[in-house]
């Protein structure tokens, strides 16, 4: 495994999918009793964004930079608000040198009793994340492989909670591993949120994951597109989406509020826009 995410900290990918994970989380809270909180692919925690790796591709100048540059309006910063108070007090000097991963930003919004469990395969990723929450009682972080994460640690003993997948896709059948582990996940534990992201390059893979879903009997499935410009197998990653089941009724309000601004505040060509779309009934 190569993948390091620092290259891509706060890039058009992690805004779609740290907006999407801090309105999950809060429609969770809306209830008193607990919930835990999954992260497979959980990288380091947080980004230092003048470290050598981020300077390197600087992606976050066309992703989360663009965001805080722009003017907000009222109703979208406030959905937002929960992903930018994060930020905001990650950089308590007013300076943006530091981005919350998902853990970082999960661990946030988290009240005292709910938990979180990270995974991570990557062997100097990992001993950075455990190092960021060592001693943290409501996180357990652990060196395994995302895909087996999902087979050994659901159901939660709580019973309610998400499952936040972003795999790095370094291999072509990541769309096909993926559909194992989630519809084997699923059958596990069917009342859960699962929250899937992917970039938007291989429509074919994509296509045989949205299938495996619907043949396995998967019911309430909504997927979300946002894209900046046209990308495919061979450009750099210019768009991403997710699919997510279970989703809060909330959810394809909130993001078809959210989602036509970010495409014009993050758009670079051609291509640009954004879908949201019930690609299963409940």
């Amino acid at each position: 495994m190569n993948y390091r995410h620092a290259y891509h900290a706060g890039n058009i990918g992690d805004v779609l999918k740290h907006i999407v994970l801090s309105l999950l989380i809060v429609y969770l809270q809306r209830k008193d009793k607990p919930f835990r909180i999954l992260d497979t692919h959980a990288g380091i925690g947080q980004y230092d964004l003048t470290s050598k790796e981020t300077a390197r591709t600087g992606e976050w100048r066309q992703g989360v930079g663009k965001v805080l540059a722009a003017d907000i309006p009222e109703t979208v910063e406030t959905l937002l608000k929960p992903w930018l108070d994060v930020i905001s007090a990650q950089n308590p000097d007013g300076s943006f040198k530091a981005y919350p991963g998902s853990p970082a930003l999960a661990r946030a919004l988290m009240r005292p009793v709910d938990r979180l469990t990270l995974t991570e395969l990557h062997p100097e990723d990992f001993k950075t994340l455990a190092g960021l929450f060592q001693g943290d009682h409501q996180v357990k972080t652990i060196h395994l492989d995302g895909w087996l994460a999902l087979g050994s640690f659901l159901p939660p003993k709580e019973k309610r909670g998400l499952a936040i997948i972003d795999p790095a896709f370094e291999v072509t059948d990541e769309f096909d591993r993926m559909a194992r582990a989630v519809c084997k996940a699923w059958k596990k534990w069917q009342t859960g949120i699962f929250a899937v992201w992917y970039p938007l390059k291989d429509r074919k893979g994509l296509s045989r994951f949205h299938d495996a879903l619907a043949e396995t009997g998967i019911r309430d499935v909504l997927t979300l597109e946002l894209n900046v410009g046209k990308s495919g197998p061979d450009t750099v990653m210019l768009g991403s989406g997710m699919t997510i089941i279970n989703p809060p009724f909330t959810l394809a309000a909130d993001m078809k509020e959210i989602l036509p601004w970010l495409s014009r505040v993050l758009h670079q060509g051609p291509g640009a826009g954004w879908q949201v779309e019930q690609l299963i009934e409940e």
